[in-house]
């Protein structure tokens, strides 16, 4: 019988995901080719270097093995790396619109805060839409509230109340959880199922505390950092504040945000590529 021993390195990566997925083991992004750190690159120059010739730093092309090249942001981004996360969205912009250099200063600023953006990236798309005008509101937080409650030797239990609305129509709903974030995180999806059924299919996959200022004990600056996934493309949010429920809402709502708008995005796409809309 006939074999196609033809090599097809462009699918190396997806492959690898697939497998990492269909074991149920955390693909590690560390790997050579195919991990997201494989064609990563930090700081100004090097990244201007990338830009105008990609041989300089990479022996090949990461399209060649599926994989795709980053630009990490963070304070030593210059404004080649910002432009070059813009221009994922605004193809027109140029190096010297001032919303790059406002964006970059921006940058600096909120990593002096203790905002990380190498791992939460679509913290930072999330900024270019407001910075540029594209930013769609999906919903607004009338408020929340979350209580914890112990009893002898029971078992803790927690519970979020919270209110949203989406255009002019207002939704109250509760959800128990594991701990005030996944009480919250349960509420906020269960009171946007309604509007945004999609929501089903984004999972939280990792959430990660990270202590700023040690020094100060219990009242310590945390960052708060959420993987999420819909099951073919994941993204990173961030969160920064003196409180970690706080911190953890900043994050939380970037990354269900970010993944509704992702999913119209997609569904767009679908859209405009039906037979009836190419003819």
């Amino acid at each position: 019988f006939e074999t196609n021993t033809k090599p097809n390195l462009h699918l190396l990566t997806p492959t690898s995901r697939f497998i990492s997925e269909l074991t149920n083991l955390h693909h590690d992004e560390r790997q050579p080719y195919v991990g997201a750190s494989a064609f990563a690159h930090k700081a100004g120059t090097h990244v201007d270097a990338i830009l105008k010739n990609p041989l300089s730093l990479e022996h090949i092309r990461s399209e060649q093995v599926g994989n795709e090249r980053r630009f990490l942001l963070s304070d030593q981004a210059g404004r080649s790396t910002v432009l070059n996360k813009v221009q994922e969205l605004v193809p027109e912009t140029q190096k010297d619109d001032p919303q790059i250099l406002r964006l970059t200063n921006h940058l600096k600023d909120l990593e002096n805060l203790g905002y990380q953006f190498e791992a939460a990236e679509a913290s930072f798309d999330l900024l270019i839409k407001k910075a540029f005008d594209m930013y769609e509101k999906t919903f607004n937080l009338e408020g929340f509230r979350i209580i914890v409650e112990k009893r002898g030797e029971h078992p803790v239990l927690t519970e979020a109340t919270i209110k949203v609305s989406v255009g002019d129509e207002l939704e109250i709903t509760a959800a128990e959880g594991d701990g005030p974030v996944n009480a919250l995180d349960s509420a906020i999806r269960k009171a946007l199922q309604r509007f945004y059924p999609e929501i089903t299919d984004i999972d939280l996959v990792d959430y990660k505390v990270r202590v700023l200022d040690e020094d100060r004990g219990t009242a310590a600056k945390v960052r708060v950092l959420i993987e999420s996934s819909d099951g073919t493309a994941s993204w990173g949010t961030v969160g920064v504040s003196d409180n970690l429920i706080e911190a953890s809402w900043q994050a939380l709502v970037d990354s269900i945000e970010y993944g509704i708008l992702h999913k119209k995005a997609q569904a767009e796409i679908t859209r405009d590529n039906t037979p009836d809309k190419l003819l």
